[in-house]
């Protein structure tokens, strides 16, 4: 936590409008989740870079739906988030290697220090709006299709 920390401090001043600016947004990529037989394709942005998995959707009043962003991960493990200067509520999608969504934290405390978890090894964390996946009807066992997942798109 520590690092995550100094990776935050070391971010300085950005936006506070809540709306990123192009140099503040990370990659635009699609992403596409398959529930029950439905299809829903996402617009993200991809926080691939330590100084943008630190700042994530932080400082942000708004998130269409449809859009979110992807934090992926080298290699399996235990991933830890938490919702400090972000002001609206979001759906934490903990995804497996293998693009199946292995839990979901559905409405997180904007503002908030509290440790989310994901509760066992994850590639990839997608933060999506509020109440979001309950809306579509996504869940724990859905597929996830972006070329970071084996099996790609």
């Amino acid at each position: 936590m520590l690092a995550l920390a100094a990776a935050i401090a070391a971010l300085g001043p950005f936006a506070l409008n809540g709306t990123a600016t192009a140099a503040e947004q990370a990659a635009r990529e699609k992403l596409v989740i398959e529930s029950d037989g439905k299809t829903h394709t996402f617009d993200i942005e991809v926080a691939r870079a330590p100084h943008e998995k630190a700042r994530g959707l932080m400082y942000r009043t708004e998130l269409k739906p449809l859009t979110g962003m992807l934090f992926p991960y080298e290699a399996a493990e235990e991933v830890q988030m938490w919702m400090r200067n972000t002001y609206i509520p979001l759906d934490m999608l903990f995804i497996r290697a293998d693009g199946r969504i292995h839990r979901i934290a559905a409405r997180t405390e904007p503002m908030s220090d509290k440790i989310i978890g994901s509760n066992g090894p994850v590639t990839a964390v997608l933060e999506i709006g509020g109440g979001e996946a309950a809306r579509l009807g996504i869940k724990p066992g859905d597929v996830v299709k972006h070329e970071h997942f084996s099996g790609g798109r």
